[in-house]
């Protein structure tokens, strides 16, 4: 297929947001249908808002669909580089982790899943085969760069190997925080109908932008596709829901947008683009460290977007306005990642 369009690369991209939208649409009924009959349902938190007991049983584990369906597009569509199956390997086992969590809520018929220590064990086990191939056979530099302030380099403290092989241990650690944190930010977003996917399917057209104008196209179409799955799981999962993604997907699409930072070698902007995602989660520590230390809580309620239903926002609101935000910040992201070089290029 790439062969066909080799000479545009932008209308591949754009190919990959409408066919993984498309394919999302059609399956999407067939999965909610077979959840249903087989009693699959989400397990809702007991001291959760109140307005949120109605959705305990409604459909979950959407974000299967909407894996296969970028994974679908993106071998389709893809060159079938390293950089490709990379990616591809990471998203997939970690949403694989998230459906062996969904798994476990629903067998044990409990909202908490797997085990933190496990979960987490399997995030990060995966982050550092991720990092360490990026840096070895992907040629990825163990440096991070803040736009208009400087380039750190992490790989000082590096370890050689007899083959070549290089351990940067630094780079590896930060890498490992990066890819574990982003996948469980996103994981907290998930708390309100269409609020994951939408936030997300912004981020990912951003992603594939910036994919894009570093020749890098299969991220750009692996990007471009997570967007598309995102756009089609909406129609079902906008309010009220009939199916929610889960940790199968919210899981896997915040480690995928960990990967895209690292090879794009937007590791900080990247925490600016998905600038929603780092606060909610933030929300959750600074909750959790408050409360030890005084007994109170500092927000009505941890995530963040909880906290703004407490206060009497339509959910439908909360949702909207974290959208708009998280377009906002990845905007502001984007700019960031190319204002150096127009900035030189226009003689400033």
């Amino acid at each position: 297929m790439l062969q066909v369009f080799s000479s545009y690369p932008t209308f591949l991209v754009f190919l990959s947001v409408v066919l993984a939208a498309v394919i999302t649409v059609l399956f999407t009924p067939f999965w909610i249908r077979l959840l249903r009959r087989d009693h699959i349902g989400q397990q809702v938190r007991a001291d959760g808002p109140q307005s949120h007991l109605v959705k305990q049983g409604t459909p979950t584990m959407g974000g299967v669909v909407m894996l296969l369906a970028a994974a679908a597009v993106v071998l389709l569509l893809g060159r079938w580089s390293l950089e490709m199956w990379v990616l591809l390997a990471a998203t997939l086992l970690t949403g694989a982790l998230g459906l062996i969590d969904d798994a476990s809520k629903v067998i044990k018929e409990r909202s908490l899943g797997l085990k933190p220590k496990a979960k987490l064990a399997g995030q990060f086990a995966i982050a550092i085969a991720f990092c360490l191939i990026a840096v070895n056979y992907l040629g990825i530099a163990p440096t991070i760069d803040f736009p208009f302030i400087a380039t750190i380099d992490l790989g000082i403290w590096t370890t050689v190997l007899p083959n070549g092989f290089q351990i940067p241990w630094l780079y590896l650690i930060f890498v490992v925080i990066l890819l574990a944190g982003m996948s469980n930010a996103v994981n907290l977003t998930d708390g309100l109908d269409g609020l994951a996917g939408g936030t997300v399917m912004v981020v990912m057209v951003v992603m594939a932008a910036i994919a894009y104008r570093m020749d890098l196209l299969d991220g750009a179409i692996f990007a471009g596709a997570l967007a598309g799955a995102c756009i089609g799981f909406l129609w079902f999962n906008a309010y009220p829901a009939d199916i929610f993604m889960g940790d199968t997907g919210s899981l896997a699409l915040g480690a995928a947008l960990g990967c895209l930072a690292v090879l794009t070698k937007t590791e900080a902007t990247s925490l600016i683009i998905g600038g929603l995602f780092v606060v909610e989660a933030l929300s959750v520590m600074i909750q959790v460290f408050y409360y030890k230390r005084t007994r109170k809580r500092l927000f009505l309620m941890a995530p963040l977007h909880h906290h703004f239903e407490k206060k009497g926002w339509s959910e439908v609101k909360v949702v909207i306005r974290f959208w708009i935000i998280s377009g906002a910040l990845a905007a502001i992201g984007f700019f960031l990642c190319f204002s150096e070089s127009l900035l030189k290029v226009a003689g400033v």
